[in-house]
């Protein structure tokens, strides 16, 4: 009966699937350095603000600016996401339990650690290591040049990614160049040492490619034209010269510009050899898009 009426009524049954497919990519696009492989608009209903993914063999972890980590089940099949299921969801807590505050909740970025994650937060800049249910079990110690707030462009602007690895440590980097610095050149840091590279934009995650590259998704929006640009850098942390600038090329640039349907993609994370996803922050705005893109980088 249900389905009767929606047909009579012409309304898609598309609507209410918790993903449809969407195209991102403009009719002429052609890249010798990143293929587009699937794209798909999340219409869970209670999702939103997702600015961190992670992936583990099978399962999608998201963070939010909301301060809710979330599981999904997902299925990428043929270089298609397949099936995509939301599981769980937990709010962050601290040690006691207790979900935190609105000041402190603000999760950007999040990666797998020991029997945990991982997350980063910006307005209260920090690392935390917390639960796979999202309890703070231990606040990590960063690079002291991350420790005054003074610093950040702004409030807003702090720990929007975090990456780990056994070679490097713990890496993260502000949204924006740190006051006193070359603008020019954002920054990666580990506990002890750092990482420059050129690229215009702000940084909003990192994920590790292979052993010394990271890839770098980073931002440009105009509030004013409403016009959009999502950049993927790779970054070799293994070439650098002595003043910390690392070898790095742009390998995508996603402009609404040239026809590119993008949003504010936050989140990346590797899924297999050579393939990553992508997700934008909704920001809980009706005009706005939770987008997970399925993308390849060519060697």
């Amino acid at each position: 009966m249900i389905l009767k009426i929606l047909l009579i009524l012409n309304i898609p049954l598309f609507l209410f699937a918790d993903i449809v497919s969407f195209s991102i990519t403009p009719k002429e696009y052609h890249s010798r350095k990143v293929k587009i492989l699937d794209a798909k608009k999340l219409n869970f209903s209670d999702v939103h603000e997702l600015s961190g993914l992670t992936y583990i063999k099978g399962h999608l972890y998201a963070v939010s600016d909301q301060g809710i980590l979330y599981l999904f089940d997902i299925k990428l099949e043929k270089d298609k996401i397949a099936a995509l299921s939301l599981q769980k969801q937990y709010r962050l807590t601290n040690k006691n339990s207790e979900p935190f505050k609105k000041k402190k909740r603000d999760a950007e970025s999040i990666c797998i650690y020991k029997k945990g994650f991982l997350i980063s937060f910006e307005g209260k800049n920090r690392v935390l290591y917390c639960s796979v249910k999202g309890q703070k079990l231990k606040k990590m110690k960063l690079n002291v040049l991350l420790n005054d707030k003074r610093r950040y462009q702004d409030a807003n602007k702090g720990l929007e990614s975090v990456v780990y690895s056994k070679k490097y440590g713990i890496l993260t980097a502000p949204e924006l160049p740190l006051k006193g610095n070359n603008q020019n050149y954002h920054t990666i840091y580990a506990r002890k040492k750092i990482w420059k590279f050129k690229a215009k934009g702000a940084v909003t995650d990192i994920t590790f490619m292979d052993t010394d590259r990271v890839i770098v998704l980073l931002r440009e929006y105009s509030y004013f034209t409403r016009h959009r640009v999502t950049s993927l850098v790779r970054v070799n942390l293994n070439k650098c010269d002595n003043r910390s600038v690392c070898q790095s090329e742009i390998l995508a640039l996603l402009d609404s510009a040239n026809g590119y349907k993008i949003d504010n993609f936050e989140g990346l994370t590797k899924v297999g050899k050579n393939k990553f996803l992508m997700v934008s922050d909704d920001n809980e705005n009706f005009f706005q898009k939770t987008l997970l893109v399925l993308f390849e980088v060519k060697n």
